[in-house]
């Protein structure tokens, strides 16, 4: 499994190296307060200029990890929610492969933005705290897509978005989870921090049951990244 992203364009990625150490020096950046790091992702789409490159997770295309589950997984009309949806990619496929989809996102400007790069989308964007969410979105969707999000998150922060997000998934609904992975040896190092099993598997606390867990790997310059797809399941 294998993401096509525009890291393989030496110019866009010389500009994101230089925009990483503008951003990382930024307060928020590196944790801490969690005032401070929801206000950093406000800062780094507001100061991108509107390049995506200044974005660090703003690949241009959707993970490939999503489109293949997708292929297998047709919406058909059902309901779908993308969490964190930033430039949009990931929910542009979601709305591609039949499901009628919502994104949201922390940053009114990474909205504003994808709602430019796709002025003929189907899917609902708006800005919203994942925190502070519509209650009409409670136990609302047949499919909640989460890629990368958890992994942005530290502390207590962290915690709270797993319980927030199991609490989307409808009756009969799945969560399909994809984030950087370790094992429960180490001690996480980020931003981001890959996720621990015990931190996926507390999904189950809040009434979702796993039915699927698969590892793999994204091949970058000079490492490879550990990643996981889990997807989970509510009862009717």
């Amino acid at each position: 499994m294998s993401d096509k992203t525009v890291h393989s364009d030496s110019a866009f990625m010389a500009r994101r190296d230089a925009a990483r150490d503008r951003i990382d020096a930024l307060t928020g950046a590196k944790g801490g307060a969690a005032d401070d790091r929801l206000a950093w992702f406000h800062t780094v789409y507001r100061e991108a200029g509107g390049d995506p490159a200044a974005v660090p997770w703003a690949d241009l295309a959707p993970k490939q990890a999503i489109v293949d589950w997708l292929a297998e997984n047709p919406g058909n009309g059902k309901r779908a929610i993308d969490i964190g949806c930033g430039l949009g990619d990931n929910a542009e496929a979601l709305a591609a492969a039949g499901y009628k989809t919502e994104a949201f996102d922390l940053s009114e400007d990474a909205i504003l933005w994808a709602q430019k790069r796709f002025p003929d989308s189907f899917v609902s964007y708006r800005a919203a705290d994942l925190f502070q969410l519509p209650s009409e979105w409670l136990a609302a969707f047949d499919l909640v897509q989460e890629c990368y999000t958890i992994q942005a998150l530290d502390g207590d922060l962290r915690t709270k978005a797993i319980e927030v997000m199991a609490g989307l998934v409808a009756p009969g609904g799945q969560l399909l989870l994809i984030n950087r992975s370790q094992d429960e040896t180490g001690a996480a190092k980020g931003p981001p921090w890959p996720m621990k099993p015990s931190e996926w598997q507390r999904f189950e606390t809040f009434g979702l049951t796993m039915v699927r867990e698969e590892f793999y790997e994204i091949e970058r310059p000079g490492r490879i990244i550990p990643h996981v797809r889990a997807v989970f399941f509510r009862k009717w």
